[in-house]
């Protein structure tokens, strides 16, 4: 496209508008370039050679600028309004002689000399949405001119995204957004896996030092706040109740997943498959009270020996054909878990299946992990609970496709440092990467919030649909995020070159089309229309604009 303004007018990642006829073209700008008509004009300074009148004119014809724009929608708009053409052409549609106008991916180009321009609130709201609309959630605005742009949460619901960003861009605060939107148009029940307790209760900006709302201070009944182990706070507040795990939930595959935490050796499964053969549920418990204790005997010509005691590790491991050093080997291994004061054999509550009852029921709930934010305990209790939902969601998704009863409510759930469940190695074994590939039809679906999208299994990415992007600073997270979408290739160099902290990437099944976007505050504004516009107290809030 040639610019008849100034190239420092239009910004890489502009939202344009091509006019041609019957027809409206959108894109982005992916590149602006300079040319000129002779390289020898761009070599010589006609201001100093020329007088000003003379040397603008030499600039409008010698000197130019042009844009590379990627076309991404077309959308047929008609003649003229007002002409007889109109007419007609609207008298087909009303008749049904004629397809009614919608947007479609782009399928031809426009002609030479059709007129391009930035796109303005109308064609905005076309496209992304009208922001009036109830299940359209304001993201961000355009960089140029400040119009807002949404993301169609309906469908945003419907398959696992991403909230992606090198470390110190702002992912937690983009989440907020994201989450406090979901909330706010409940049309699914949130979980949030809160490994550094930053979601749920109001909370402090590490750089800007300013006070921040959690979602709890604004969805208030809405969402329970749970604390990992019994009687435990997070920053002095009392959660809504506390989460215990039974060993008798502890299943040998929770262990398996933990292969590259603990360490552990190729002979585990066997040593696991057999525990559970002859303990079944209660094969955790059991391997916790083993001692490594001996005992003196005399064989049966005086002499002592050393044996195994009873209920020591090596005595079941020889009555059950198991390898005794491996098994207590394993034994070690296991102490990290077993000394884990959240785990317990009798719970004062079934604290998961409240967990699971909670968001069946539609409420929020955000688990913070308190003091126990080892990767250990994170691997270990979210694939321990999200196996129990995915069997609780298939569970009441095939009986309302068989039997008719209750739909299930549909499910996300939020996966802080999703590369540490969800890279090759660990996809394979966690309840996760199942979800993000096939519980879309069971009704849950994943937010993964990472730093590190490269190191997540190729297979897990390509199953995301909307992808929300900060800026990116290796190439290969770069390529990671931009898997699978067409013109890739021009939007590589655009999320290099992001703002931190105050811009995104749009991408993918949410967003009609990729539009980089100033991102919105999650300030006073935001609180107040997240809480439903009611006047919230002054005080500690008043005055914060935290950039995310």
């Amino acid at each position: 496209m040639r610019l008849t303004v100034s190239p420092q007018d239009i910004q890489e990642g502009a939202f344009v508008v091509i006019q041609s006829g019957h027809w409206n073209y959108y894109g982005i700008v992916t590149d602006i370039n300079l040319g000129a008509t002779d390289p020898r004009f761009a070599d010589e300074q006609t201001e100093v050679r020329f007088p000003a009148h003379i040397a603008k004119a030499l600039h409008g014809q010698t000197l130019y600028a042009n844009l590379e724009v990627l076309p991404n929608l077309m959308l047929e708009v008609g003649p003229e309004l007002g002409t007889p053409e109109y007419k007609d052409w609207q008298g087909k549609i009303d008749a049904g002689l004629k397809d009614a106008p919608r947007i479609l991916p782009v399928k031809n180009i426009p002609p030479h000399h059709a007129v391009v321009s930035l796109a303005n609130e109308g064609d905005i709201a076309e496209i992304f949405g009208d922001p009036n609309k109830e299940s359209n959630f304001v993201i961000g605005y355009t960089r140029e001119q400040n119009h807002p742009v949404c993301i169609d949460l309906d469908k945003f619901v419907q398959r696992s995204s991403g909230v992606f960003g090198a470390t110190g861009t702002g992912k937690s605060f983009l989440t907020r957004l994201v989450l406090a939107g979901l909330m706010k148009h409940n049309q699914a029940a949130v979980l949030v896996l809160d490994m550094h307790n930053e979601y749920g209760f109001d909370d402090v900006a590490s750089d800007t030092k300013k006070a921040v709302k959690g979602l709890k201070t604004l969805f208030k009944s809405g969402v329970r706040c749970v604390g990992l182990g019994a009687g435990s706070t997070i920053r002095g507040n009392q959660v809504d109740f506390n989460l215990e795990i039974s060993t008798g939930d502890i299943s040998t595959s929770d262990i398996e997943t933990l292969s590259r935490e603990l360490n552990l050796r190729e002979t585990t499964p066997t040593i696991l498959n057999a525990l559970y053969g002859t303990f079944k549920d209660k094969w955790f418990a059991a391997f916790r009270s083993m001692s490594r204790e001996t005992v003196m005997i005399e064989d049966e010509r005086g002499k002592t020996k050393e044996v195994p005691a009873e209920g020591s590790v090596a005595k079941w491991a020889m009555e059950n054909g198991v390898n005794v050093m491996a098994a207590e080997a394993l034994h070690d291994k296991l102490r990290r878990l077993f000394s884990q004061p959240y785990i317990v054999d009798n719970p004062a509550a079934d604290s998961v299946a409240q967990i699971i009852q909670s968001l069946e029921a539609g409420k929020h709930v955000v688990l913070s992990f308190g003091e126990h934010e080892s990767d250990l305990d994170y691997l270990l209790v979210s694939n321990l609970l999200t196996r129990k939902i995915r069997a609780a969601w298939e569970k009441k998704t095939n009986e309302f496709r068989t039997h008719g009863k209750a739909e299930p409510k549909p499910l996300i759930i939020v996966v802080e440092e999703a590369h540490k469940l969800l890279n090759r190695e660990m996809a394979a074994q966690t309840t996760f990467a199942t979800i993000a590939r096939e519980l879309r039809k069971y009704y849950v679906t994943l937010l993964i919030v990472d730093q590190r999208p490269s190191q997540i299994y190729d297979e897990v990415m390509s199953q995301l649909g909307t992808r929300i992007s900060g800026w990116l600073g290796d190439d290969l997270d770069i390529q990671a995020v931009l898997s699978g979408l067409s013109g890739r290739d021009s939007l590589r160099g655009m999320l290099a070159r992001l703002q931190p902290k105050e811009e995104v990437l749009l991408l993918g099944w949410g967003v009609p089309m990729p539009l980089p976007v100033r991102s919105r505050r999650y300030d006073e504004a935001f609180w107040k229309e997240m809480s439903g516009g009611e006047e919230e107290p002054r005080g500690e809030f008043e005055g914060v604009g935290v950039w995310w």
